[in-house]
């Protein structure tokens, strides 16, 4: 018993000396201390279960979206997931093989476009959409065929085993299911106030296309039209998913309610929930 009780004790001494060390590091660079949490994920839920990183669950959802302002058939967003998710596992990562960069590892020396270009998630997504659509047959394909065909990997046959999480995040991302992504995110949003509020709109009409949106008088609430109930739960699933970068606090569509503080869906009342999405910013301290 003693050895046992030595042994825990030595380990969570080990723990505080790790943690004061990061602490250490963190103020010597005049970076503020952002742990790795837990909290800082995501789940969804649609006839399957996908857990993801805040970072990648925004990927996903822009990726998803740039899909839908090209009119792309659910197929190529399934596609372009499983493909992202085997090259980069759905972050914007800034090196790879060779010259590879970004979701999508594309490399410039290969005509994909500059690093910045390849950097930038909308401009990578395009680019692999507008490939997709080139391959002659790619509907009729198994996902990892026609992701190869885009990327030409010395692993062909790799993206098919992300084909089942592709399919989940698509579902849940193109609006076939209610209240399917939920995000827990910290007490320390990237972005607050006026500034997340434009940076949202800013982003809702890049990612979607939108067209006359505008930044609210309120600079914390605001909402967007939805036309039936799949429009709405993709824009309520888009705002969950840039919650941690945007300092989405609260969204309300359909009956329910996602908060940033519990991370969870809801059942709500009152308020015109068919016709509209309500999202909340955390206001500037």
């Amino acid at each position: 018993m003693r050895t046992r009780v030595g042994i825990v004790a030595a380990g969570v001494a080990v723990c505080v000396l790790a943690l004061l060390g990061v602490w250490f590091v963190a103020k010597q660079f005049g970076q503020p201390l952002r742990l790795p949490m837990a909290s800082r994920t995501c789940t969804v839920q649609a006839d399957g279960r996908v857990v993801l990183g805040a970072d990648q669950m925004a990927s996903a959802a822009t990726i998803a979206a740039i899909g839908v302002q090209r009119q792309m058939p659910e197929r190529a967003v399934v596609v372009a997931l499983a493909t992202a998710y085997q090259e980069s596992h759905l972050r914007n990562i800034a090196h790879g093989d060779r010259d590879s960069l970004g979701l999508f590892q594309q490399r410039p020396s290969q005509g994909w476009g500059t690093p910045q270009q390849i950097r930038d998630p909308r401009y990578a997504a395009n680019k692999f959409y507008a490939a997709l659509k080139k391959v002659k047959g790619w509907q009729k394909m198994r996902v990892t065929e026609a992701a190869q065909r885009v990327q030409r990997s010395a692993y062909p046959e790799a993206y098919q085993k992300w084909a089942d999480e592709a399919e989940v995040l698509t579902r849940a991302l193109l609006g076939d299911a209610t209240g399917a992504v939920a995000c827990t995110v910290g007490p320390t949003p990237t972005m607050r106030g006026p500034a997340a509020v434009t940076a949202l709109v800013q982003n809702l009409a890049l990612d979607w296309g939108v067209p006359g949106l505008a930044a609210p008088t309120d600079l914390t609430d605001f909402t967007l039209p939805a036309t039936d109930s799949r429009i709405g739960w993709r824009y309520a699933h888009w705002l969950v998913s840039h919650a941690d970068d945007h300092g989405v606090k609260r969204v309300r569509f359909g009956g329910l309610e996602w908060t940033a503080e519990h991370g969870t869906w809801d059942k709500v009342r009152g308020g015109d929930a068919a016709t509209q999405v309500r999202a909340e910013v955390f206001a500037a301290t």
